[in-house]
């Protein structure tokens, strides 16, 4: 992937706290090989230099190749999170992600994966691209005379590395999140699609139900959605059959039978409506996982834009409709923030009656190219305000009020007589911690006319006297 982390200690020290971080310093207090293990607070110092990276954007707002935007929907607190992070080990790398978190605390878990995930990332692909370089040399040491490369055998090995990177930093994040103190993952989790962009090389790896899709021209230059990721719920057989087998169950409640859930052996709880997810602890003994999809895919002049998003927007609109706001919206800053005010419309004739999830959009242009500043003031202007909002840990509501119209209660998070007493925690604790391979006959996609629930119905009691499944 190029760009080695730099060993050098007094590049980094010599930093104050009002300049800029480079990513090789950070990567050096995150992931040095120094026997001296790293403590808890330093982790904590390292992440608090994240916010001084450059080319690294997770509000609202735009980079020199991308728009993100992010808005609450009507559960409560906005438990989406997304990531740009240009010039990511190297010039000419990009990385990009959604979380979608979901349970009494996900918005911090979700918050929690997209600072710590691409880092774990960056480290896990330097050190298998040093691995892999040195195995090269090594066989050209013992065979000096052969210069005849194959570059079919040279692409497998690079995509096994880049798989293996992305598996070990999925596994490392959910260890990690497991081992927090401060954070309690047990019945509350996140959703994860990442992107790592090379010049023509996209790799991805993911988890859960928020999608990608690539806007690419076909032979009569018309515009045209290739769905990139599976959106990984229960009912997909695979899934299914991988928690059924390690006890869980999977079925869906007589008032909601198109959503598959995840559920105990032993109790009807917590009702996850994905398969694959960091967190959920409670769930991970009976079959879901955080272990990761991954794909790699090479682009072409055709390609036009990605799209990365929560189950927010899948839930209302199609791909081809989310690929026909994007290249039809005034100003591509503005993209991101149009696909999420038509997703908001959207839920109100469709879903009147339900409260509108949580939506976060990353739209990602391959061309490199965005609009001239000159044109964009409205945008920035709308950005402004919308990174004020954010930083305040809770999303605006929306301009009709919170209670402006009715909505089934059945569709909160916590379906639970506690529901009341834990968001007064859950938003009291975002308040103090304001930073704390798919083959054709797979593609799938969101749900089509029903009614969208969240993730987790209710949280699992568990009982001192029962003993194991």
């Amino acid at each position: 992937m190029g760009g080695c982390v730099s060993t050098s200690s007094s590049t980094c020290s010599s930093r104050s706290n009002g300049e800029k971080v480079s990513p090789e310093c950070l990567g050096i207090n995150m992931f040095s090989r120094k026997k001296s293990r790293r403590t808890f607070s330093d982790h904590v110092i390292a992440l608090k230099h994240l916010s001084s990276i450059p080319n690294r954007i997770f509000t609202n707002g735009k980079s020199r190749t991308s728009c993100i935007y992010t808005q609450q929907g009507r559960k409560g607190i906005n438990q989406d999170a997304m990531i740009v992070w240009e010039d990511f080990m190297a010039e000419d790398v990009t990385f990009c992600g959604v979380f979608d978190g979901h349970g009494p605390h996900g918005h911090l878990v979700a918050r929690k994966v997209r600072d710590v995930l691409p880092l774990k990332l960056m480290s896990f692909l330097q050190s298998v691209e040093s691995k892999g370089n040195g195995s090269a040399a090594d066989c050209s040491n013992e065979n000096p005379e052969s210069e005849v490369l194959d570059p079919d055998k040279d692409q497998v090995n690079l995509d096994t590395q880049r798989r293996e990177a992305f598996l070990q930093s999925y596994k490392a994040m959910d260890k990690e999140l497991r081992s927090q103190p401060n954070l309690d993952c047990f019945c509350s989790g996140s959703t994860a699609i990442t992107l790592v962009k090379q010049g023509s090389n996209l790799y991805m790896g993911y988890i859960g139900d928020s999608r990608a899709i690539l806007a690419s021209k076909d032979d009569n230059d018309s515009m045209v959605a290739v769905q990139l990721t599976v959106d990984l719920k229960p009912d997909l057989p695979k899934e299914a059959e991988r928690i059924k087998q390690c006890k869980g169950r999977v079925f869906a409640l007589q008032d909601e039978p198109e959503v598959q859930r995840v559920w105990l052996p032993f109790d009807n709880a917590p009702g996850l409506a994905m398969a694959r997810a960091f967190g959920d602890f409670c769930v991970k003994d009976y079959g879901v996982i955080s272990v990761p999809e991954f794909s790699h895919r090479v682009l072409t002049e055709r390609d036009k834009f990605i799209v990365l998003a929560s189950d927010g927007v899948w839930d209302v609109l199609s791909n081809e409709e989310v690929v026909d706001i994007v290249s039809s919206a005034s100003t591509r800053s503005s993209a991101a923030r149009i696909l999420v005010d038509s997703a908001a419309r959207e839920w109100k004739i469709k879903y009147p009656t339900s409260k509108m999830d949580d939506c976060a959009v990353v739209c990602l242009f391959l061309d490199g190219k965005m609009d001239l500043e000159s044109d964009n003031e409205e945008e920035q202007c709308l950005t402004s305000a919308a990174l004020q909002s954010n930083h305040s840990g809770i999303a605006a509501e929306s301009d009709d009020g919170h209670n402006s119209e009715p909505s089934l209660q059945r569709n909160t998070t916590v379906r639970s007589a506690e529901e009341s007493d834990i968001y007064k925690r859950v938003i009291a604790e975002a308040e103090a911690d304001q930073e704390t391979t798919m083959t054709e006959d797979q593609k799938w996609s969101g749900l089509e006319g029903v009614t969208r629930v969240n993730s987790l119905v209710q949280l699992p009691r568990f009982s001192d006297e029962r003993q194991g499944p």
